[in-house]
């Protein structure tokens, strides 16, 4: 069944072709009988209508041979020409239409070689053999205005076309490319919520599990101590229930977007923060150097993240049970550095390098995120040390 559909559709164009001969061969007769007034014919009309027969018989393929079948045609109308024939539309038609599917069909500097050939040649045979009596203005305007008008018809058409193409061209590579810009935003997203979710899981569980461990042994000698930590560790789960009830509500439906979100933590939550360490035996010193200066929004994330996510590998791989928090503010430069160190007395128990682990990998990609940069190593006197610059907000001069 395909088969026969696409056997019907390429069988159309060849019909309409057909059809279109046969129309201008009919026309041939009448077109060889036209003469001037008070003329009699100077030549016989059966050779006007076979010329024009082989033009007709040319049209069949000038959808796959439109150079040929232009040539053809340009043949016979410049013999109906130099036999005397009055070039009229009814002779040229074959002409007419070979013209304007080669300028459809080809590039402009080829139909116009084509047009401009076929002029020359009706008009220069029009003048040396034609009929004598005939008018000048008949001989020269008759075929260039005849010929010229489906050239340019077709280069129109052809131009046209090639216009809506590129047209669309250029709505299907929009398309594509805000498809590919919305996955690459969504991937991002994805990236975004999965680091947020590592650092509250990973601090929050490392305080619990800690808090945990310290009930379990101090229950049987200081059940007062023990107590006391349990409560703080029901503190510490709500928390981390309240961070991720956050981190999560980004993937709620849309129906669920009018419930205010929990608030986002910045650099003015760091003593915050450093409390909550305090009760997995980590002594937090925060320092604050220079004047301090709002960051944006992401910047301000990121920095609480970077702090959250060292002092929790401080608790879960040093030795150490104190570290230090530094922000330097610099004058010098629109930027804040962020520095997290353990106190260095004892080298860390599991030994961390700066591209391993997924927490240093995401403190890294955060950094990054927001223009900033960070490292991460070693000290050489003991200890572990995380060091982010972090860009600030570039104010814009007051006009005056």
């Amino acid at each position: 069944m395909i088969d026969n559909l696409q056997g019907l559709q390429g069988s159309r164009p060849r019909a309409t072709d057909a059809a279109l001969a046969l129309a201008l061969f009919a026309c041939s007769l009448p077109g060889s009988l036209i003469t001037l007034p008070g003329s009699e014919p100077v030549v016989s009309w059966w050779p006007g209508v076979l010329l024009t027969g082989v033009s007709c018989a040319a049209l069949l393929w000038h959808r796959s041979h439109p150079r040929g079948t232009a040539a053809v045609a340009i043949v016979c109308a410049t013999a109906v020409s130099a036999l005397g024939y009055i070039l009229t539309v009814l002779l040229l038609g074959p002409l007419m239409v070979a013209l304007h599917s080669l300028a459809l069909r080809t590039d402009r500097r080829t139909a116009n070689t084509f047009t401009i050939t076929g002029i020359v040649l009706l008009v220069s045979a029009a003048l040396v053999v034609g009929p004598r009596d005939e008018p000048l203005i008949l001989k020269l305007l008759g075929p260039a205005a005849w010929l010229l008008l489906p050239t340019s018809l077709g280069t129109v058409t052809r131009l046209r076309g090639a216009y809506l193409e590129a047209v669309q061209a250029r709505a299907e590579h929009a398309e594509r490319t805000r498809e590919e810009e919305a996955r690459h935003r969504v991937t991002a997203e994805r990236m975004r919520i999965a680091r947020d979710l590592h650092d509250v899981v990973a601090h929050h569980l490392v305080l619990a599990n800690i808090q945990a461990g310290a009930v379990t042994r101090m229950l049987p000698d200081k059940p007062g101590e023990a107590e006391k930590i349990a409560a703080e560790l029901s503190g510490t789960t709500s928390s981390a229930l309240r961070e991720l009830k956050s981190t999560v509500g980004l993937l709620r439906d849309s129906d669920d977007r009018d419930r205010p979100a929990e608030p986002t933590p910045g650099l003015a939550r760091l003593p915050e923060l450093a409390a909550s360490f305090q009760h997995a035996g980590l002594t937090v010193a925060l320092t604050v150097e220079g004047e301090p200066k709002p960051l944006s929004a992401g910047a301000d994330l990121t920095a609480y993240r970077i702090v959250q996510e060292a002092l929790t590998n401080v608790t879960k791989h040093a030795a150490s049970r104190s570290a230090k928090v530094r922000l330097v503010y610099s004058p010098d430069q629109p930027a804040v550095t962020v520095t997290v160190t353990d106190d260095g007395s004892a080298r860390p128990v599991n030994s961390l390098t700066p591209h391993s682990g997924y927490g240093l990998i995401g403190m890294r990609e955060r950094a990054h995120s927001v223009g900033g940069r960070i490292r991460m190593g070693h000290r050489a006197e003991g200890g572990f040390e995380v060091v982010a610059e972090l860009p600030l907000p570039v104010e814009e001069p007051v006009a005056t």
